[in-house]
């Protein structure tokens, strides 16, 4: 297992190397010059040079990529063009943000999910199969910004039962840390839902395929005769089983839902990786833009690798070589 781990990881490195490279030259040829972003139309053009050269644009397009080649390799960077700051600092505080909001929005997607495929594959055909399919095709089908808005509308402003934006309170740097924790849960609410529901109906629908195929399998039929329980026959027998190709889904879903996350953050104006890209992208801050690739693909690659690892511990049959 530990020799397949390396392997894959190893095997990531040019794929993300060359995920990169391609990031670096398409931003490059969008229209647009970033410097005209942070000066005054009729500024003095030496000055406007001198910003150019200052920010590493002044140079050719391929001496600024071996610049760039080299400090990535060095763990540099770069500085950031519209907050002056250093990459990996901005990074450093966004990142927490954006895993906080992914893993429980990844909880809440299999864990509702699980839930709805158990319930219509164990009600097959009756009316509460039907509804909840119904549900499930609707909830999908719905924009997350739109779903996200409505929330807003609906359950923030009107009711006033949720904060509609943001991450902390105004004055929560004065609270004690249980008040804090349930601040930022309270906060978090809304994006994790909005982020995960529409995933769980997909879910849902994998689940009940998955489980009516292992319900009739003959050990399944040999669990019953034994006269256990239906409990017993689902959750230690038939479930493990149909758990497994839900298991594959984890790490399809985690590219989705930091899709998602750029929409929702945006939305709730949470403060992470999703809202920091699209703020980079505004101003054209091409070291933030690299950066943020980086960090997705990274975390793309390591989703997949945890489904792997996941999918042969479920399956004690399955053994990487």
């Amino acid at each position: 297992m530990l020799r397949y781990i390396s392997r894959r990881v190893l095997s990531a490195v040019p794929l993300l190397f060359g995920l990169l490279t391609i990031t670096f030259f398409i931003i490059r040829l969008a229209p647009g010059d970033p410097v005209s972003l942070y000066i005054q139309s009729d500024v003095d053009p030496q000055y406007a040079n001198n910003l150019r050269e200052a920010l590493g644009l002044a140079d050719p397009l391929p001496v600024q990529y071996v610049k760039w080649l080299k400090g990535t390799l060095t763990g540099e960077l770069g500085m950031s063009f519209s907050k002056h700051t250093e990459v990996t600092r901005i990074l450093a505080q966004t990142i927490p943000n954006t895993i906080l909001l992914t893993f429980f929005a990844l909880c809440f997607n299999f864990i509702l999910g699980i839930i709805i495929g158990i319930i219509t594959a164990l009600k097959r055909g009756s009316a509460v199969d039907h509804a909840v399919n119904i549900t499930s095709l609707f909830v999908y089908s719905m924009p997350e910004f739109w779903l996200g808005l409505m929330l807003i509308l609906g359950v923030s402003l009107h009711l006033g039962i949720l904060p509609a934006s943001g991450m902390h309170a105004p004055m929560a740097k004065y609270l004690s840390m249980p008040e804090y924790v349930w601040d930022v849960f309270k906060h978090m609410i809304l994006p994790v839902f909005v982020l995960g529901v529409a995933s769980a109906a997909a879910t849902g629908r994998y689940m009940r395929g998955s489980l009516l195929e292992v319900i009739n399998q003959d050990y399944v039929r040999t669990a019953r005769a034994k006269g256990l329980s239906e409990f017993l026959v689902i959750g230690k027998h038939a479930l493990r089983n149909a758990l497994i190709p839900i298991i594959t889904l984890l790490g399809l879903s985690l590219p989705f839902l930091l899709g998602g996350a750029v929409i929702v953050e945006t939305v709730f104006s949470w403060p992470g990786m999703g809202k920091l890209t699209i703020d980079a992208i505004f101003s054209r801050d091409y070291p933030l833009i690299i950066a943020c690739t980086m960090v997705s693909g990274v975390m793309v690659i390591l989703g997949n690798l945890v489904a792997d690892v996941l999918y042969a511990l479920v399956d004690p049959r399955i053994r990487y070589e």
